[in-house]
């Protein structure tokens, strides 16, 4: 087990080590403007800043799980569908959409007690992101529509839902910005706090989340028709199993997952959601899909890994100079590494892995044999 798992983390590590290269390229290249001359030294002071700022005490800790905790529940959201061979680019609809259906059921409730509000707040949330997710699920089960593509759409969809509701019908009366009234007793309590940052009881959903999907996925009858699915849908129906409906099933839980980040961002971070509500959560869970190789526990480090990037980032800024959208330019070149990985094989001279990220090929599959066969 120990070896499979050292197989499977050459892959991600050497993107990681290939990013960390390309970004401080970037770092010297830039360093006349920031300090008047090539500083060879800027960018140890600059990843040493991020470690330091995500690692180095106990705020930085509680930054990195509350930015980590929707980046694993969408991360499961993404990796769960690669599984089943869909790639679930609406993740961020998703997730959209269950943080507004959080947001509405929480003003709805907010002087309820906490031990009622809280439930009905996520139960909201996720159903909210489930329907939206079986929507896409529906289409390429019946239709054959690709879920890419219908995914793209509906992301678009959802910030003008929000928009039009947030501006509408729950616009917050008085509020100096368009925004939803504030969620009240369905806010999730703090686990601990400390010089004004706190940390919510969300992170628990996602670490609960983690053990869950793996048993699903590895011990469960359903999680060995999801993968069959997703290896083989033709061997799949042959086998008794049933494509469409299992379709559905996977991007509805998808979009269960990725309701259940929106939420814990709106209940534990925000308390409310304005009208331009501004995340990429959605996306950045692609990464950590692919970075984790589409397995829980990967996925649960790639999102700690994110979320301590985003934690030290203002650190990074402060003693370095460099500007926060670094850690975006260090997130898109890994990604390029990881979509890209006969580039990093070659060199770093590594052999191809048996179960490696085949599930990027799902972008370009149709499975039309899906359609023709409950």
């Amino acid at each position: 087990m120990i070896a499979r798992a050292g197989r499977a983390l050459i892959l991600p590590a050497s993107a990681l080590v290939l990013a960390l290269v390309v970004g401080a390229i970037f770092v010297i290249a830039s360093s006349p403007l920031i300090t008047g001359e090539v500083d060879w030294n800027l960018p140890l002071v600059a990843y040493l800043a991020l470690v330091k700022g995500s690692l180095g005490s106990v705020s930085g800790w509680i930054e990195t799980l509350v930015n980590a905790t929707p980046l694993i529940l969408a991360g499961l959201s993404v990796g769960l569908c690669f599984k089943a061979g869909l790639f679930n680019i609406g993740a961020q609809g998703q997730a959209l959409v269950g943080a507004l259906a959080a947001a509405a059921a929480g003003a709805a409730v907010a002087g309820s007690p906490p031990v009622v509000a809280i439930p009905i707040a996520l139960a909201a949330g996720f159903l909210a992101g489930g329907l939206y997710g079986l929507i896409p699920g529906a289409l390429k089960a019946f239709t054959g529509a690709h879920e890419v593509v219908v995914t793209i759409m509906l992301n678009y969809v959802a910030i003008q839902i929000i928009a039009w509701a947030i501006t509408g019908p729950l616009q917050a009366p008085g509020a100096s910005f368009a925004r939803s009234p504030d969620v009240g007793s369905a806010r999730l309590p703090t686990i601990l706090a400390t010089a004004g940052h706190e940390l919510h009881a969300g992170v628990l959903l996602a670490l609960v989340a983690v053990p869950i999907i793996y048993w699903i996925l590895a011990r469960s009858t359903v999680g060995f028709e999801i993968r069959t699915v997703g290896a083989n849908p033709d061997a799949a129906r042959y086998a008794g199993m049933r494509p469409r409906f299992l379709t559905m099933l996977t991007m509805s839980a998808g979009g269960v997952l990725a309701g259940l980040a929106g939420s814990a961002q709106i209940l534990g971070v925000t308390g409310y959601m304005p009208a331009a509500y501004a995340t990429n959560v959605g996306f950045d869970a692609i990464t950590v899909a692919l970075l984790g190789r589409a397995h829980p526990v990967g996925i649960l480090f790639a999102a700690l890994l994110l979320g301590g990037l985003r934690a030290g980032a203002p650190a990074m800024q402060i003693e370095a100079g460099i500007p926060v959208q670094m850690i975006d330019v260090l997130q898109a070149v890994m990604l390029f590494f990881l979509t890209a990985d006969i580039i990093v094989r070659r060199i770093f001279r590594l052999r191809k892995v048996e179960g490696g990220v085949d599930e990027l090929q799902t972008v370009s599959r149709t499975y039309g044999g899906q359609t023709t066969a409950p």
